[in-house]
């Protein structure tokens, strides 16, 4: 029996790849008979999850394990009312809990829906009262953020804790212990409804995206790519990214699990470059998606492949631009190139790049991913040619394409031209069919007649030793429309001063043009972040 499925066949030329693909959707699908069942029957003794805690003590499991507990999960939350189609909310870092909660919701032909651990009490009630959930899994730091918005969430009939009962919360593994622990899953269409995951909130409100079950294989011929043919024997993935968002989830946890690769678990209260360096070399990560702002985080660290035992094979990011700093810090400190790839929670993974069959361009997100068809479009829906700025757009149907926004039919209309999902970036094809990101739609600087892209010039500021973290907005000006304005998280050792916003100033003018420099630059002790680690440059520019 053959239970990796791969859907690319293996190194081929990229143009090779995407004329012989093919999607192999069946009618039926479940993400949890996909990711653990079929693993368990054949293999149940296989290790599935690498589990360290904050103690330092270490939980693995394998795929019968999972498959068990999940099981038993699944009859209870079925005792306790979730039936197919109903929603329930996750509120857990990364831990067996959550993998075990995304099965079981599955098994039942419920809808999840990943609740990042860093939300507060408003952030949480606008999610579970948009997608009516009628049940929530948490921990007791989950609990303290419920407990004073509890009367407000109307649509919430119970409330399960990992770490226990606590009267408003029943425990999760007491409930679970006594029930069977097998379970005939519901069968689910390809089409069906399993997860639902809200967008940033860059721009606007978060709105919850529906994602059926076919979205796991929609995100497969990419994880295969930018993974350079994973999986391969002695694979293991880790992520930093919280498990609730598309980056952590079906980039990294539900794809290993599908290909019988290990993943590793761990709960970052707050992001550590040491630590993580330490993390993937005690348990010989090999795969790992790191979003850009963690990357650079990473570099502050002198030598890491002399300090730590690095065993990486494959290292992807996406989200941000990552511009050329990064790429030659990856090739230089860690003996790779970076793959980087670019989607949204929408509609993911969908352009990557390649070192294993050479695609791959500095300052490039790469070319359309096997089975998806992608092209940069101008606002009737037409095809631009190369070098033309435009909007990314994938064409429909595609299984990694979400269904719809929960009860938001105008903003799902709103979401395409014609077949064209349009993403909101700005982006260009090259002549040899490189994507390159240029920004959101209302990213992008319009200055004295030239639209520029803040990825370039964040890269450039990040290349000078005093800069820790860099953003770049368009502010007002009555000559050029817009100025650039740079704002700046500075190094530790590195100290405001006006000699240092035109050093630089200087530093963009000489290393990019004239018209790119930050006529602007404020010097800031935190930068905005989404849940997602990307910028929010919405509330930058409320300050300019």
């Amino acid at each position: 029996m053959t239970l990796v499925h791969r859907l690319l066949p293996g190194p081929r030329p990229h143009a090779e790849l995407r004329a012989a693909f093919r999607w192999p959707v069946p009618e039926h699908y479940n993400i949890a008979v996909d990711v653990c069942d079929r693993w368990a029957a054949a293999e149940p003794g296989r290790l599935a999850l690498i589990h360290k805690r904050q103690d330092g003590t270490v939980e693995r499991l394998s795929y019968g394990e999972l498959a068990r507990r999940s099981n038993r999960l699944a009859n209870a939350l079925q005792a306790a009312g979730l039936a197919r189609g109903d929603r329930i909310g996750l509120l857990l870092p990364q831990c067996p809990e959550t993998t075990i909660t995304h099965l079981a919701a599955y098994k039942l032909g419920a809808v999840a829906v990943p609740l990042a651990a860093l939300f507060g009490p408003d952030a949480l009630e606008y999610r579970l009262n948009t997608s009516g959930a009628k049940g929530l899994v948490t921990d007791t730091e989950g609990l303290g953020k419920i407990g004073p918005i509890r009367d407000r969430l109307t649509a919430l009939e119970f409330i399960l804790s990992i770490d226990g009962d606590d009267g408003e919360a029943r425990d999760l593994a007491g409930i679970s212990a006594d029930q069977p622990e097998t379970f005939a899953p519901v069968a689910t269409r390809a089409d069906d409804p399993a997860l639902m995951i809200f967008t940033s909130g860059t721009t606007g409100p978060p709105k919850g995206a529906l994602h059926a079950h076919r979205v796991l294989l929609g995100h497969m011929p990419a994880i295969e790519i930018k993974h350079e043919f994973f999986p391969q024997d002695g694979d293991v993935m880790w992520t930093p990214a919280d498990w609730a968002w598309a980056g952590g989830l079906l980039n990294i946890m539900l794809p290993a699990l599908r290909s019988g690769v290990p993943v590793v678990a761990y709960n970052f209260r707050k992001f550590d470059p040491e630590t993580a360096f330490d993390l993937m070399a005690e348990f010989g990560v090999r795969n790992t998606f790191i979003p850009p702002t963690a990357l650079k985080m990473l570099r502050a660290v002198e030598a890491p492949s002399e300090k730590f035992d690095l065993k990486l094979r494959t290292l992807a990011s996406g989200g941000e631009a990552l511009g050329k700093e990064t790429l030659d810090w990856g090739r230089a400190e860690l003996g790779l190139t970076i793959n980087e790839f670019y989607g949204q929670t929408e509609c993911n993974l969908v352009l990557s790049a390649c070192s294993a069959i050479g695609v791959t361009r500095p300052g490039s997100i790469g070319f359309p991913v096997p089975g998806h068809d992608v092209a940069v479009i101008d606002p009737e829906g037409r095809v631009l040619p190369a070098g033309a700025l435009g909007q990314i757009a994938v064409r429909r149907p595609d299984p990694v394409m979400f269904l719809e926004y929960w009860g938001q039919p105008d903003a799902t209309a709103d979401k395409f031209i014609g077949d064209w999902l349009v993403t909101g970036d700005q982006g260009v094809v090259d002549g040899d069919g490189y994507f390159s990101f240029v920004g959101r739609d209302d990213d992008v600087i319009t200055s004295s007649g030239y639209r520029i892209g803040p990825g370039e010039i964040e890269d450039c500021l990040l290349s000078h030793p005093a800069v820790k973290l860099a953003a770049a907005v368009g502010k007002p000006d009555p000559v050029r429309t817009e100025i650039v304005k740079a704002f700046i998280v500075l190094n530790e050792a590195a100290a405001p001063s006006p000699a240092l916003e035109e050093e630089l100033r200087a530093h963009v003018r000489e290393r990019l043009s004239a018209h790119e420099y930050p006529r602007e630059i404020a010097f800031i002790d935190e930068m905005p972040l989404t849940t997602t680690r990307k910028v929010i440059r919405r509330l930058l520019r409320e300050q300019v």
